[in-house]
């Protein structure tokens, strides 16, 4: 499954989600540190979910990362976060 799938799918199963965009940007990091052949290490990510309501940018942030995981996280060079409640 590609990353960018995996992105989307983690993230509306741990959030009630009303908007979610996933861009692999990784194509405009050619030749900048992280950069693989066949993209996926790169991503724009923007949520709106109620779960983020009286967060703290950084509790956000955090919240979206443990949505991930660890395993996911691991395998992205960068990874751009827009987060809305």
């Amino acid at each position: 499954m590609p990353v960018k799938d995996e992105i989307e799918a983690a993230l509306r199963t741990a959030f009630t989600v009303e908007r979610l965009e996933v861009e692999d940007v990784s194509e405009a990091h050619r030749g900048h540190a992280g950069h693989r052949e066949g993209g996926e290490t790169h991503f724009d990510v923007a949520i709106t979910a109620p779960e983020f309501a009286g967060l703290s940018r950084v509790a956000k942030h955090r919240a979206v990362h443990s949505a991930l995981g660890a395993g996911l996280i691991g395998r992205i060079h960068a990874l751009s976060l827009d987060i809305a409640p």
